[in-house]
């Protein structure tokens, strides 16, 4: 059931596709007003029609932190009084070479940083607020080199981010949100995925933890314990998986 919100307004960045564009919708029909940030700008006209409810757009790329930071203030700006910001850009590969793994840091690090850094910045400013960003499960060993790293800097930035604001002592949370698998463009054409589950159904688990105000979930739950085996399994174990599917 969905639960209506009024007078709440919400940032969500990487609404082009999957996750992000899933959660924007469900945020829009829980009833907040939704600014939504992306490359794709025709993806999120699109999006933008389906939502029935006030919202704001603004094209945004990662890949240049300066102006995605500026982009995300004008946003905020241009809404007004904003309490939750979703950072759910991110790009992959399996086994890259060093220019795509150098795109993925640029994003899920730089990029990712960049406006994280920048909805704190405007959270301490207020007094309070949500700040929600979309890591991954990659990020527990590094089975994806580059892709894994940067999720795990994306895990580890967060919780930075939400130590400051206890120190600070704001009523600001910050929720780390660890997908396994899911349906999207980047997960297209993989073989070896399993627990799949559709980006509505994770856009519906992410707005419960939002609810909730949790400091980190799986999503689906199941990936909870995929997690705790991950990162109990001994290296040479973790290997020896890894090897068989060559």
């Amino acid at each position: 059931m969905i639960v209506k919100e009024t007078n709440r307004k919400a940032i969500v960045i990487g609404t082009s596709s999957g996750i992000g564009r899933a959660l924007a919708r469900l945020l829009g029909e829980s009833g907040y007003e939704v600014g939504l940030a992306g490359r794709r700008i025709e993806l999120m006209e699109e999006l933008r029609r389906e939502i029935n409810a006030p919202t704001h757009l603004k094209a945004m790329d990662l890949t240049c932190p300066d102006e995605a930071r500026e982009l995300l203030g004008a946003l905020i700006d241009e809404i007004g009084d904003v309490e939750l910001i979703v950072v759910n850009s991110g790009v992959g590969h399996t086994d890259p070479p060093w220019e795509e793994e150098l795109k993925i840091m640029r994003v899920n690090v730089v990029g990712f940083a960049a406006v994280a850094n920048r909805a704190m910045e405007y959270f301490i400013e207020r007094g309070s607020g949500h700040l929600v960003g979309i890591s991954s499960i990659s990020g527990l060993r590094g089975l994806r080199a580059a892709y894994s790293a940067s999720k795990a800097f994306d895990s580890t930035y967060l919780e930075g981010l939400r130590l400051k604001a206890d120190r600070l002592g704001l009523d600001i949370q910050v929720t780390d949100i660890k997908p396994g698998f899911v349906d999207t463009e980047m997960t297209a054409g993989r073989e070896d995925m399993f627990w799949v589950t559709t980006p509505e159904e994770a856009a519906r688990q992410i707005y419960a933890a939002i609810r909730k105000k949790r400091r980190h979930v799986y999503v689906t739950r199941r990936w909870r314990l995929m997690g705790w085996l991950m990162k109990s399994l001994p290296y040479p174990i973790v290997s020896r998986i890894v090897s068989r599917k060559r």
